[in-house]
């Protein structure tokens, strides 16, 4: 199983290089946010458990976020590998997600991180919210605030996987296809 975490920013096109590696590599795609979408719909004991604390407007707790990966990884047994997108997000998460991994004789294998400069991604996010009808990128403001999160973020996550050699930067301007090329290559190295 070959599992990748994708960082990248708002406006760095990391939905679209996310598509093109689950397509390319045969992955599943984990996000957290269709995860917990997806068990409050089935109603699942955790969906509901989630559902009752959003609706008290706290943060579901990381436990409560790892049963429904665990969940996850339960249900796609022949997965050839996860690509994890909005999860881990704090070193606890990262963790945790590890531990969860090794009882599956499994880890992160890379953490591909996509670099845009700030000026470059308001000014992609502005033009995104031309069309996308996405209030959140239609003021730069709120778009600067939502990439200094970002950045407080991820860069713990980033910090603690440094230390197992496995994250990679990579530049994320260019075409689609030269992007999609470079995070090929890194995964290709590993794969090898």
């Amino acid at each position: 199983m070959f599992n990748i975490i994708l960082f990248g920013p708002p406006g760095s096109g990391k939905g679209t290089q996310s598509e093109k590696l689950i397509a390319k590599y045969h992955l599943k795609h984990l996000s957290t946010g269709d995860l917990l979408r997806s068990e409050i719909s089935a109603k699942t004991i955790l969906g509901l458990e989630a559902k009752a604390i959003m609706d008290k407007g706290h943060l579901v707790p990381d436990a409560v976020v790892v049963g429904m990966i665990r969940s996850a990884l339960d249900n796609n047994p022949s997965a050839q590998g996860f690509l994890f997108d909005g999860f881990p997000r704090t070193v606890a998460q990262s963790v945790a997600l590890d531990n969860l991994l090794k009882e599956k004789n499994s880890e992160i294998n890379i953490v591909l991180a996509l670099e845009v400069d700030e000026e470059e991604l308001v000014k992609r996010l502005l033009n995104r919210g031309l069309t996308s009808g996405r209030s959140d990128d239609t003021n730069e403001e709120i778009i600067r605030a939502r990439i200094t999160e970002y950045k407080a973020k991820t860069t713990v996550v980033a910090d603690y996987y440094k230390q197992f050699n496995k994250v990679v930067k990579i530049k994320g301007v260019g075409t689609v296809e030269e992007i999609f090329d470079a995070l090929r290559f890194e995964i290709d190295k590993r794969l090898s």
